[in-house]
């Protein structure tokens, strides 16, 4: 996130899906973060994968509520409104005695931050997105051979251990999809027990729409189901082909079977005649 008009700290934040949201910080400094100094926690790291989004944002003080406007979010500073409550504190400063001062802390910091987090879900997802669309456009392009040897009525020269890769592939990405990620969640808990003037369930939803993350869901789902039913079937096509070499065996059993019997038949009669002649 690049801010616009003017500089303040930075603030990162670290997703459980792997995935880092920085607020105006070098650009350099999320990359060195995620490849450095978090990369001994990562699990099933992707380094040569790595995707990015940047939007920018600007603080203003003219607005009471956060928003977003194309690539654009506007976050809300104006004082007095529900993101920008301030309170009136006591610091003891220590001089000749303990001298009291009265004076204006502003508590908006931490629901600005909510605020961030709740824009930084969008980012967060699209990129997590963006690596399972990777993820299954390498799928297809090593299966999409199959629907043209079908179509050709060719014979598939594939193996079990194959299929059972390239299912186990399909299965990975739909679980990480749906399962065991934050990307489909209409709402996260989180935002579940904020005060409702933040805005923080607009926030997420109208990231969530300019980034098309629920459009993008719904056409990787989609494009899981024909894998799918490409997986379904190479196991068919698989399983009667074993089927088939499984009849043949037998086949070959019962006639070598036949061949011993028939040669017993043929000894017996042959020692029966030679008998008969002495």
């Amino acid at each position: 996130m690049n801010e616009k008009p003017r500089a303040r700290i930075g603030d990162v934040f670290i997703f459980l899906s792997g995935t880092i949201v920085a607020w105006n910080v070098p650009e350099e400094s999320p990359t060195l973060l995620a490849t450095k100094t978090l990369f001994p926690a990562v699990v099933n790291p992707h380094l040569e994968r790595l995707e990015t989004e940047d939007l920018e944002y600007a603080e203003d003080l003219s607005r009471d509520s956060s928003s977003m406007k194309g690539d654009t979010i506007y976050l809300g500073c104006k004082v007095g409104n529900p993101q920008t409550q301030t309170k009136i504190s006591m610091d003891s400063t220590e001089t000749d005695g303990m001298q009291g001062s009265l004076r204006e802390s502003p508590t908006s910091d931490v629901n600005i931050t909510l605020a961030k987090i709740a824009f930084s879900s969008g980012p967060a997802r699209s990129t997590k997105l963006a690596v399972l669309e990777s993820l299954l456009d390498e799928y297809f392009e090593s299966t999409r051979s199959i629907p043209t040897m079908l179509s050709r009525g060719k014979g598939l020269p594939f193996t079990w251990s194959f299929v059972l890769q390239k299912t186990g592939q399909l299965m990975s990405i739909r679980a990480q999809l749906n399962l065991y990620s934050e990307l489909t969640d209409s709402l996260p808990d989180l935002f579940w027990d904020s005060r409702y003037e933040l805005g923080l369930e607009r926030s997420y939803d109208q990231v969530g729409r300019a980034l098309d993350v629920g459009v993008r869901i719904k056409t990787l789902n989609e494009k899981m189901d024909y894998a799918q039913e490409i997986a379904s079937v190479l196991r068919a096509q698989l399983s009667e082909q074993h089927g088939n070499r499984l009849e043949w065996i037998i086949i070959a059993l019962i006639t070598i079977e036949v061949g011993f019997e028939v040669r017993c038949i043929y000894n017996e009669k042959r020692w029966s005649l030679l008998h008969d002649i002495r």
